[in-house]
């Protein structure tokens, strides 16, 4: 791999160095096998699947680090720059600035910036993790087992499937989220219920309803006080929040944007020819559902690939509608579409699970699969081409 500092030109620049920029590099390969690419990223590690570092490291004795790498077959002809950020763009000339380097010529490039974690007050702790990168997977490891107290401030998809693969590794866990009850407003009641009771019936303690003001170093343990004034103490603690989209440099740069992030047309181009978005920060059309952000990780493979293709000469549509999914103790549940418990709901019961339709003024917009195995592409077949009586939706999803 070449040296930042002896070359500033390069025909391919991509801004953010996760799952994007991995599958977009391998985009790009299978348009131009030599091409010059540089990935400019915050972490000090190549791109690799961020979804094992809560789920499957944890589960899977015989499923290794090793195994998260994406795509290093590829990188032939590829720079990578750790540990660094992008600090302006300059349309007019194709160029980046970044910091203690020179600037940087682009033939085509790709913002991929991600998401920032969201935090709460409190010092700097080597036990406090965000838990969004492999090196805060690393540190977990070292902190969890032996009966160690994790708290874990959220519950949203990090702070579940940690929630679950730590209480499976000998960790006592304790969660603690502002919603009145754990998957409150994500699921129907009846799966939300369910849901709820698997980790409270594995050893979980939740406490719902509670938000987070700040966290105290007090000698060899934490201390998380709620806004009630509780004190629950921790040996590590885990900030699961959520993340805010990172468009300030395209925002500073004067591209169009939509949805909170980088808008992008059909082919993944925002408004200057020259530059593309994808992943968490793109608001895209969707061919199905309208125009969509999305923060997960179908969408980073599939839009990472097809804007890589793009930037390097191909003119394909994203066509791709993404689904979301978890695994969670004995559960695991994926989504295609909007699945809003507000919405009308029709219910498929299976022998070991259902299927959940939703409904907007009786258009179906969304289809949840619970403990059910189904071809997503028929799930996607079915919201493309509903049938004309929503009865009709019982059974005609088949289970593989």
């Amino acid at each position: 791999m070449s040296d930042l500092n002896q070359i500033n030109r390069y025909r391919y620049v991509i801004v953010g160095g996760g799952m994007v920029a991995g599958y977009a590099v391998k985009g790009i390969r299978q348009q131009d096998p030599s091409g010059a690419i540089l990935v400019l990223s915050k972490e000090a590690d190549v791109p690799y699947e961020r979804p094992a570092l809560s789920k499957k490291l944890w589960l899977d004795d015989e499923f290794t680090e090793e195994n998260i790498r994406i795509g290093a077959e590829n990188y032939a002809n590829v720079t990578f720059k750790f540990n660094t950020t992008v600090s302006k763009i300059n349309r007019q000339e194709q160029t980046i600035i970044v910091k203690d380097n020179p600037t940087v010529h682009y033939d085509q490039l790709l913002l991929a910036t991600g998401g920032e974690p969201r935090q709460i007050s409190g010092p700097t702790d080597p036990h406090v993790l965000t838990f969004r990168q492999w090196s805060d997977y690393r540190q977990l490891r070292k902190f969890s087992g032996k009966g160690q107290h994790v708290v874990i401030i959220g519950g949203g998809y990090v702070g579940t499937e940690l929630a679950s693969s730590l209480t499976q590794n000998n960790t006592k866990v304790t969660m603690i989220f502002p919603e009145k009850a754990l998957g409150a407003g994500k699921f129907p009641e009846n799966i939300r219920a369910e849901y709820e009771a698997t980790f409270k019936n594995n050893g979980v303690e939740i406490l719902s309803g509670q938000s987070v003001e700040s966290y105290q170093r007090q000698g060899d343990h934490l201390t998380v006080v709620t806004k009630d004034g509780s004190e629950i103490t921790a040996d590590s603690i885990i900030i699961g929040l959520g993340v805010t989209p990172r468009v300030e440099l395209a925002q500073d740069s004067g591209l169009e944007l939509a949805d909170g992030g980088v808008k992008v047309n059909e082919y993944l181009q925002t408004s200057d020819p020259k530059i593309w978005s994808a992943g968490d920060i793109a608001s895209y059309p969707d061919h199905l559902l309208g125009r969509q952000r999305l923060e997960h990780v179908d969408h980073a493979r599939l839009s990472g690939e097809l804007v890589g293709q793009n930037m390097a000469g191909a003119h394909l549509v994203y066509k791709h509608t993404p689904y979301f999914y978890s695994m969670i103790f004995d559960i695991s549940w994926q989504a295609i579409g909007d699945i809003n418990p507000e919405h009308h709901q029709i219910v498929d019961q299976r022998q070991r699970g259902k299927i959940v339709y939703f409904l907007d003024e009786d258009k179906l917009v969304g289809v949840l699969i619970w403990n059910v195995s189904v071809d997503l592409d028929d799930v996607r077949a079915l919201i493309a081409n509903p049938p004309a009586n929503n009865d009709e939706l019982i059974g005609m999803l088949t289970e593989k």
